[in-house]
């Protein structure tokens, strides 16, 4: 993923939150909202809720892994900021059942 299309601004990720829509499934919560950018820009997100760094940091990898693999098989309409925030349990999770977990919390977005 090449650096400009990483959410990175505090004003970006509230717009996202407080003007964007969300999605959730058992593993991952979809944050998005459309950019006038041509571009998707998304940020994966584990809290400290998930356990310590080596936790978090297998949630975001599982993550951009699961959403890499999605990408491959069909890729993402342009022009989305997307927040991509791992839930409790993830980190103990096969890379297979966080990939069809988020494709279930992508199905109920706008982004298809």
């Amino acid at each position: 993923m090449l650096r400009r299309n990483v959410l990175r601004k505090k004003s970006d990720f509230s717009a996202v939150y407080n003007h964007g829509k969300s999605a959730a499934d058992r593993f991952v919560v979809v944050f998005y909202r459309k950019n006038r950018l041509g571009m998707n820009r998304i940020s994966f997100l584990a809290s400290k809720k998930i356990g310590n760094s080596v936790y978090r940091n297998r949630a975001r990898r599982l993550l951009r892994e699961s959403l890499r693999l999605i990408q491959q098989e069909r890729p993402l309409p342009e022009g989305y900021d997307i927040i991509l925030i791992a839930r409790r349990g993830i980190s103990d999770q096969k890379c297979q059942t966080v990939m069809n977990s988020l494709k279930r919390a992508l199905k109920r977005t706008e982004i298809k």
